[in-house]
């Protein structure tokens, strides 16, 4: 079956319907001239090759080159009881698939939103029929409906000491995955836009839209902040290669307190 995908967002349809609703979304955009779609033979034959990286002990990056779509870095999160894919990206090939697996069989594959959910139908093809978990409140994103499509909600525990939370803000399903062995045991939080790691490396943003400037409200930041509380954690790990290698969930706190404080008009008086 021909499965086409989106070239600015890199998402995965079963039908070309003309227009990728993801980005006919005021979250997203569809280029001045129009919508465009591809194919992973497609990508292939014009040299698309994937790449799996060293991040951390028992943590992987992976990216295509050229980028496809939104052009995330996935990650491969090794444990004991079986490997979670993240962020899955818009290219597969038997090559990449390969290397993932040598890694050990994944249990999961799951997105933080829907602008993450590149080819994980594909990637679940390649990687043996891995479940791939998709947030209860944003099904109706699916633009390939599958039966190893996974619905959850709330919290899920993927493997000892690694659970997804469904926080929301972005997406209402928005999730992050929390490792409680990562960062030599300090904690990592696979974050994707939930909270987006900002160029300064000690910040964070809480948005709505990206790339059309679009802030989450105060109170909304100050909620994700509350809930990733509940979870330890010194790293994290946007949807790129965007990090925060120290205290990182302090610096979600103060991102957050400082984004609200702007919101409410408190620094006013600078603009």
């Amino acid at each position: 079956m021909s499965v086409w995908i989106c070239a600015t967002c890199g998402v995965e349809h079963t039908v070309n319907t003309g227009t990728c609703a993801i980005c006919a979304d005021e979250r997203q955009w569809v280029p001045a001239t129009g919508q465009h779609w591809t194919t992973l033979a497609g990508l292939y034959d014009t040299g698309t090759r994937a790449e799996l990286t060293a991040l951390e002990p028992d943590l992987f990056g992976i990216q295509s080159t050229p980028a496809v779509g939104i052009g995330q870095q996935a990650k491969l999160l090794c444990t004991p009881q079986g490997n979670v894919l993240w962020d899955p990206i818009g290219f597969v090939d038997d090559e990449i698939a390969g290397r993932v697996l040598a890694a050990g069989p994944v249990r999961a594959i799951v997105a933080s939103h829907p602008h993450m959910f590149g080819v994980q139908v594909e990637w679940s093809r390649a990687l043996g029929g891995a479940p791939v978990l998709v947030a209860e409140a944003d099904l109706g994103w699916l633009a390939r409906p599958d039966p190893v499509i996974q619905p959850w909600a709330g919290e899920v525990c993927l493997a000892r000491g690694v659970t997804l939370a469904q926080v929301g803000g972005h997406f209402p399903g928005s999730a992050v995955l929390h490792w409680q062995a990562g960062a030599e045991g300090r904690g990592v939080l696979l974050s994707g836009d939930t909270v987006y790691a900002n160029p300064d490396r000690g910040s964070v943003s809480f948005m709505r839209s990206f790339p059309n400037r679009l802030p989450l409200s105060g109170s909304v930041a100050e909620r994700l902040a509350g809930a990733l509380e509940a979870f330890d954690f010194d790293r994290l790990y946007g949807s790129f290669d965007n990090v925060i290698q120290a205290d990182a969930r302090a610096i979600v706190r103060r991102s957050a307190d400082r984004h609200a404080a702007w919101a409410r008009g408190d620094f006013d008086h600078l603009t």
